[in-house]
Order: C-alpha cells, then sequence, then structure tokens
C-alpha cells in the first residue's frame, strides 16, 4: 500500500504593489490639463494650506500700493470659495449694461444669441395664416423634432397631445406636418433621409436638373451612395454627364437641416505645450494657462506648526495632502516639459518640412533620454497637446514605428501616411488610384509596404476608396 507524506512549506514571495497615493498620482498624470486643474481646484477648496496665487495682490504689493495689514490678515483668514468666483463671473456676464456709453464692454456682448431650431420656426408660424387648431397642432409638431430637424415620432404618437375637440385625426397630423415641412430650413421636419434629400429639390433651378435629381432621390438613392454613374447613367437613359451634374448637386443638400441653427458644438484643444522658433532654434515652454497657479499659505502653515498638538491630526492631513499636491503639480508639469522638449529635439525636421520628415520614435528612446519609465511617458502623451507653428498635435502624433525602405534606411509610419495622401492628390479624377497601385507606386520609391498597410493608412486619412473617388 503506497505510503502518501505531505509536506507543509511555508514560502514568501515579493509581489509589487502601489499604493492608493501612487496609483491616484498615476491616475492625475493621465488626465488632461483641464481635467487636471478641475481635480486641483477640488482639492484647493477643502483644504486650507492651499490657495491661489493672487497676481493683481502681488503686483500692487510691488508698486507700494498693497492693502493694509488688517486687510491682509482679513484676507489671509477667509477660506478660498470657488463659487464666489463663479457667482462673480456668472453675474458680470448676465448683468445688464446700463447706458450705451460705457467704456467697459465685455467680450460677451459682442457674441451673437443662437436660436433654438423651435423658437425660429414658431416665429415663421406665427406669419402664417392658419387657424388656432392648425397653429395648435403645427406647434406640437415642432416641438416633438429632434436638434437635426427630423421627425422621429410616428404621428399617431402625437395626435392626443393637444386636446381639441374634435380630437385631432391622423389626417390633421399629416395637414401640419406639410405645414412645418413648408418652413425654413428646408428638409426640416423630413422623416427620413430620402423625404429630407426630397424636400430641398425645390432649391434648384434649372427643371431639367431637378427632374433628374428627383428620380434618382426617389428610386436610385443606393446608386447615389455607390457613385457609380455610368450604371445610373444607364438605368435612366440619361447622358453621364447629366447625371453626374444632377448627383453633385445632391451631395451639396444638407442632410441634417436643423443643425444650421441652436448652439452649436465647438469641440476646443488648449495646448499644455507651446513650440516656436527663436532664433534659428526651436523652443519649448509650458502654456501658463493650463499650469494651476497654486500655492502653499505660509501662514497656516506656521500658525499650524506652533500649536500642532495630537487633537487636530485632521490639520496634519491636510498640510500633507497639500504637500504631495504642490510635488505632483510640479512634478506634472515637469515632466510634461521634458518629454516635449526630447520630442521637439527628435521631430525638428517635420516641424520644419512637414509629415513627410517625420522621423520613427518610440516611448522608449524618449523615456530613456529623459529618465523615466516608458509608462510614464505613454501617460505623459495621452491627452496632451503641442502647438507648432504649423498646428497642434496630440504628443503621440509624434510617435510611429520603423519601417524599412528596400536600400535600409528607416521610415516612419507618418511619413508614408503623408506620401500616400500626396500621391492620392495628385491623381486624375477619372482614373483614381487603388490600394495595389499606390503600393507600387511605393514600391517604385524604394518603400516596401503591404498593401493592406496602405489601406489602413487610407483609412486613418479618412480617404474614400477607389470606387468613391472615381468622378
Amino acid at each position: 500500500m503506497p505510503v502518501i507524506t505531505m509536506n507543509n512549506r511555508a514560502e514568501t514571495r515579493q509581489q509589487p504593489s502601489i499604493s492608493p497615493r501612487l496609483q491616484h498620482a498615476v491616475r492625475l498624470l493621465q488626465m488632461s490639463s483641464m481635467d487636471f486643474g478641475i481635480a486641483v481646484r477640488d482639492v484647493l477648496g477643502r483644504n486650507p494650506f492651499l490657495e491661489w496665487e493672487d497676481e493683481l495682490d502681488e503686483g500692487r504689493a510691488s508698486a507700494g500700493t498693497g492693502p493694509s495689514e488688517m486687510d491682509a490678515e482679513e484676507a489671509r483668514t477667509q477660506p478660498f470659495e470657488l463659487e464666489n468666483d463663479r457667482a462673480l463671473w456668472l453675474a458680470d456676464g448676465a448683468a445688464p449694461r446700463v447706458g450705451s456709453d460705457s467704456s467697459t464692454t465685455s467680450a460677451l456682448d459682442w457674441v451673437a444669441a443662437d436660436t433654438p431650431l423651435n423658437a425660429h420656426l414658431h416665429v415663421q408660424l406665427n406669419t402664417l395664416k392658419l387657424s388656432d387648431r392648425e397653429l395648435a397642432l403645427a406647434r406640437v409638431v415642432v416641438e416633438s423634432l429632434d436638434d437635426d430637424g427630423y421627425l422621429r415620432t410616428p404621428l399617431s404618437e402625437l395626435q392626443g397631445i393637444e386636446a381639441l375637440s374634435p380630437a385631432a385625426s391622423l389626417h390633421d397630423m399629416e395637414d401640419a406636418l406639410a405645414t412645418v415641412q413648408s418652413l425654413d430650413p428646408a428638409g426640416v421636419g423630413a422623416r427620413s433621409l430620402q423625404e429630407c434629400l426630397l424636400l430641398q429639390l425645390d432649391e434648384i433651378e434649372c427643371p431639367q436638373m431637378r427632374a433628374t435629381a428627383r428620380t434618382v432621390v426617389q428610386d436610385h438613392l443606393a446608386r447615389l451612395t455607390s457613385r457609380d454613374v455610368s450604371a445610373l447613367a444607364s438605368e435612366l437613359g440619361r447622358l453621364p454627364r447629366d447625371v453626374q451634374a444632377a448627383c453633385d448637386r445632391i451631395r451639396h443638400l444638407d442632410p441634417h437641416p436643423g443643425w444650421q441653427l441652436g448652439a452649436s458644438r465647438v469641440d476646443y484643444v488648449v495646448p499644455d505645450v507651446l513650440v516656436a522658433r527663436v532664433r534659428g532654434e526651436w523652443a519649448v515652454q509650458l502654456n501658463p494657462a493650463v499650469v494651476p497657479k497654486v500655492r502653499m499659505n505660509d501662514d497656516y502653515v506656521k500658525l499650524f506648526q506652533r500649536h500642532r498638538s495630537e487633537d487636530n491630526a485632521e490639520m496634519g492631513a491636510h498640510l500633507q495632502e497639500a504637500r504631495w499636491t504642490m510635488r505632483n503639480v510640479e512634478q506634472r508639469f515637469s515632466t510634461i516639459l521634458a518629454v516635449a522638449q526630447a520630442i521637439v529635439q527628435r521631430q525638428r525636421h517635420f516641424l520644419e518640412f512637414g509629415a513627410m520628415a517625420m522621423k520613427p520614435l518610440g516611448l522608449k528612446e524618449i523615456a530613456d533620454e529623459i529618465g523615466v519609465h516608458e509608462s510614464t511617458v505613454s501617460r505623459v502623451t495621452n491627452n496632451k497637446y503641442m502647438a507648432t507653428p504649423t498646428g497642434v498635435y496630440e504628443l503621440k502624433h509624434f510617435f510611429s514605428r520603423t519601417l524599412l525602405s528596400a536600400n535600409g534606411s528607416a521610415c516612419s509610419g507618418t511619413a508614408i501616411r503623408g506620401l500616400i495622401q500626396d500621391i492620392i492628390e495628385a491623381e486624375l479624377a477619372d482614373h483614381p488610384l487603388s490600394d495595389a497601385k499606390i503600393t507600387e507606386q511605393l514600391a517604385q520609391q524604394g518603400l516596401v509596404v503591404a498593401r493592406r498597410t496602405v489601406t489602413k493608412y487610407r483609412q486613418m486619412l479618412r480617404i474614400d476608396a477607389v470606387g468613391r473617388r472615381r468622378h
């Protein structure tokens, strides 16, 4: 009978662990500057040892016109309140201007007010000769439109919204929809893309072109999207140039007419780093607008240290948090600046000559240069932007893998994409180049690139395939 022996043996293994504070520091490093500024404001709003640098007071103090000692002491004892600044800003922007000769004109006074789509349509309804019943039903349709001007709610669901006697019928709702569809902008109130385009065809002045366009939209919309003009002309029995002209006119119609009005969404990018050429050299500096102007309140620190005891452990935690926040702000922006300087040093030819001069660059190369880990460089380049004389680029834009040419020299993927774009821009409109032909042209220039790579780069450039580029 076999004997089974069991050995109990204790083993000690070391596994890396990340403290919660280090994890938080990593998250802060990966944030965009806007999110980081919000995080710093949040800490400053609850931490008495932190305060904003008041440049105005510093300027007055240097000029000898600073506030009295009593005022200064009172200012130090008043905690910073973010909501006060917000209220002042809102009051300044919303307060009415008294008198037309005021010299304090705000920039907001020159901003055109947006007109919502429904308000724009209601104004037009008021000018039409409609009965109270017709006007009420038309207003129901207007209030049911989406922001892009489409009506995606069935008319049958709108019948009972307005309490009328007799109740609104489906025919009444169709008449109300027709009234709304007659308003400006053309195409509003459509229930499909096809209907939206048909409502805009009356804007075509040429009767022959208008008739051709109506036939295309009604019966051959799929052919329009495939850009197969030859087959479409054959089906319609018309000259290809006439069909092409009608298709081009259709493509100039607005598929989202409602977006012409209302608040427009604009996404702004605030660069973290500014790059400019100074005396023949590329100079890199942090954008002062994204660096939080926060500092330690030395008076509070000294006062706390003089009266520190075991009973105020919470204040001690605040002091530790304040020091850590200041260190984090300094370390974050010094790392961003170091990474940006290293990138500019290696990609200065890109700044001078464009995408074709972009060199292959990896995270490890920058990490070794500034003495940090690759993961740190990856986090620093995430959601961080650099403003250059040729445009604003995300820091990640300057990194690309190495591709070898036929003679063994290195070339970056960004340079290949720039060359592909140049080749497509130079092609003939009636004889566009396929991805295979582009691959052959690259090979003739000594760049061995797979066809699927050319396809991927073309898609990254948001360039249509050869069939859609053919005119």
